[in-house]
């Protein structure tokens, strides 16, 4: 259980800052999810950030069903869940995986490039960071597979290289690992989500100093 826990806290921080970079183009309605979800991820701790995201994936919920052919609307729907199934923690986060998990296959079904790819990168991440079987429906050999074709629809993004930078870490593989944490630090920076870079190049920081100390 402990273990299990553990890779939730890893998933929350992982979960962190995915998001479109062509905001102009972005459903209103899904816009609003992408905005609150930032406010609650980084403005709200304990007891009422994870009352605040069950609320948001149910808000998410009524989003998918009015805009079924959007994929956008579940990407966001997968990672509210996924980043709620963080906050949530224990036994009771694993259905909240499942969900986020479906939600992204939906997103895949309709087109798997929206977002720069961000369902393969969300859902590679999930692969990784839940248990295996039998509790769990973790593959390390999946969650490869699913980071790295994120990376060929878009090779600069800056959480595709981040996420597989963190899976990459995950087996060890530091030097692989430095090479995509430095690729997204030098992305470009997308307008309109300032708080969002501003959070993920102080993760890279933190990674690349956790770098030094397997040296």
């Amino acid at each position: 259980m402990i273990q299990f826990i553990k890779l939730w806290q890893v998933l929350i921080v992982c979960f962190a800052i995915i998001s479109t970079n062509v905001l102009a183009d972005m459903n209103p309605e899904i816009a609003a999810l992408q905005d609150q979800w930032a406010d609650i991820n980084y403005q709200m701790q304990g007891d009422a950030q994870e009352d605040a995201f069950a609320e948001l994936a149910d808000l998410a919920d009524s989003v998918t069903s009015r805009y079924p052919d959007d994929p956008e609307a579940w990407i966001w729907s997968g990672i509210i869940k996924s980043t709620y199934a963080g906050a949530k923690g224990g036994l009771g986060a694993l259905s909240l995986a499942k969900a986020s998990k479906r939600d992204l296959e939906k997103a895949l079904e309709l087109n798997p490039e929206a977002m720069n790819g961000s369902a393969y990168t969300s859902l590679g991440t999930l692969y990784y960071s839940v248990p295996g079987w039998p509790i769990g429906f973790g593959d390390s050999d999946q969650a490869e597979e699913l980071l790295s074709r994120a990376l060929e629809i878009a090779p600069d993004d800056i959480d595709a290289n981040y996420f597989f930078a963190e899976f990459l870490y995950s087996k060890k593989a530091y030097e692989s690992a430095r090479t995509h944490y430095l690729i997204a630090q030098k992305a470009a920076p997308r307008p309109g989500r300032e708080v969002a870079d501003q959070g993920r190049q102080a993760e890279i920081v933190t990674a690349l100093a956790r770098l030094e100390g397997n040296k």
